[in-house]
């Protein structure tokens, strides 16, 4: 009798599970620590078959960085309803991002910490997804800014620094919640949702916060 043939994997579901081992490894035991080895024990194929499909460790990392990126910023923009005012799309958006990097706490780790500490091209990768989620983020405040100031011409660079300091806020507290225990992705959402939305909208009511002369900053 001949040998029994098993059914081959299709190339791209076999590619999707060497992805997801890399990721788990790369994102417990960072980018220099990890191997190929370890990689290819853990996806079920041999270590050969990996460097066939992806190339080298590096070519790999990036393919882990570019998957999870793209994964991250389609949760967020498809958490959120720009038909609902301004208060709810933001809530919805940080919610989907805390609930995304709070189920996928590798696939953070690789974007947030590893990516971003061994230089280029990944540092670049990441940084063309921050780029687009503070796009979004910024076109979310604008619109609420523009009705609030019945201006619909109101620059976009009037929020553009809003949007950078709450995407920053939103990375450091996904670290703090993914390594705090008990804290749940709604409690984090809520977390800076509290402390955000309470500026934003004194901003959208006109209510800036001033900073004193500085002639009262140089006698305090």
């Amino acid at each position: 009798m001949g040998a029994v043939k098993t059914k081959r994997m299709p190339r791209a579901v076999r590619e999707q599970q060497m992805l997801d081992a890399a990721v788990r490894t790369f994102g417990r035991r960072g980018y220099m620590a990890a191997s190929m080895d370890e990689i290819a024990e853990l996806a079920g194929v041999s270590k050969p078959l990996v460097y066939l499909y992806l190339n080298s460790k590096e070519d790999l990392f990036t393919a882990c960085i570019r998957r999870e990126a793209a994964a991250l910023v389609a949760a967020v923009r498809s958490g959120v309803r720009t038909e609902l005012p301004a208060d709810r799309q933001l809530w919805d958006g940080l919610r989907a991002f805390f609930t995304h990097t709070s189920h996928y706490p590798d696939a953070w780790s690789v974007l947030h910490l590893q990516a971003r500490t061994h230089g280029e091209p990944f540092a670049s990768e990441v940084a063309a997804m921050r780029a687009e989620i503070v796009a979004f983020v910024t076109q979310l405040i604008l619109v609420a800014a523009r009705q609030a100031h019945r201006d619909p011409d109101l620059p976009e660079s009037e929020v553009a620094g809003l949007a950078e300091a709450l995407v920053g806020a939103a990375e450091s507290l996904a670290d703090w919640a993914n390594t705090t225990p008990g804290v749940s992705a709604r409690q984090a959402a809520a977390t800076l949702m509290n402390f955000a939305w309470a500026g934003l909208g004194n901003l959208m009511d006109g209510r800036a916060w001033t900073p004193p002369e500085a002639a009262h900053e140089a006698s305090g």
